[in-house]
């Protein structure tokens, strides 16, 4: 759209996306692929949850002509639930660390279950499934796209999308806290935490462990880098 700085069109676009962050269109989320589209990186036709629909919205934001979905990205379809089937759920967990709303709930070795009103049926959790225990229910019956979903859905997809992003997030930092906690813990110590006495060995050994926790430090405290389409690097 003329006149639109990126950082508002790609603001404008992630709010007309149905946020069921299944990256089918390549990138990591929504926001992800907002920001491409921005950026003039992607198309606008690579939505499949959103359909010829969405693609028509995108084409009214951006400006662009409007395109056919590409079949490369997937195909306008009517919208799946997932379910998990209890007789062979082995609560492994893995689909509750896919799931990008936190719509499965359950604990280690104790069966899971699907939220209904959580599931964008991004489908995310059939992959990691170790014993194929997750199977999809129709959820729309034949209506598509924007037809088979609402904006209603979409906002709470995103609030949930968000809320699980930042209690990841700081799950993974309380981690790496306690991980650093306990190298420095060894290091105060090293000699009682080793079965080796000779100092030369000892050295080594802690030039290693402090060479680790300044690697994880300067990890947790880089910048976070702009999203890139799956698969690509930077």
């Amino acid at each position: 759209m003329q006149g639109s700085q990126p950082g508002d069109l790609a603001a404008r676009v992630l709010d007309a996306l149905p946020q069921t962050q299944c990256t089918r269109c390549g990138y990591p989320d929504c926001a992800g692929y907002a920001q491409a589209i921005a950026s003039g990186e992607a198309n606008i036709n690579q939505c499949p949850p959103g359909g010829s629909e969405g693609v028509a919205r995108l084409a009214r934001l951006t400006g662009r002509p409007s395109l056919a979905l590409d079949p490369k990205f997937g195909v306008e379809a009517p919208r799946w639930m997932a379910f998990v089937d209890e007789s062979w759920c082995i609560g492994c967990t893995l689909c509750i660390k896919a799931c990008p709303t936190d719509a499965i709930v359950g604990t280690h070795k104790r069966m899971h279950t699907v939220i209904e009103a959580y599931c964008t049926g991004c489908e995310l959790c059939l992959p990691v499934c170790p014993v194929d225990c997750i199977e999809l229910e129709p959820a729309s019956a034949d209506a598509t796209g924007w037809a088979a979903w609402s904006s209603q859905a979409a906002a709470l997809a995103r609030k949930r999308y968000a809320f699980a992003s930042q209690r990841r997030k700081r799950d993974e930092v309380e981690g790496q806290m306690r991980l650093e906690e306990k190298a420095l813990m060894k290091l105060a110590d090293l000699p009682a935490h080793s079965q080796h006495t000779d100092p030369a060995v000892l050295d080594k050994k802690r030039a290693v462990i402090e060479a680790a926790l300044a690697r994880a430090r300067a990890k947790r405290n880089a910048p976070a880098a702009p999203p890139t389409a799956l698969g690509q690097k930077h």
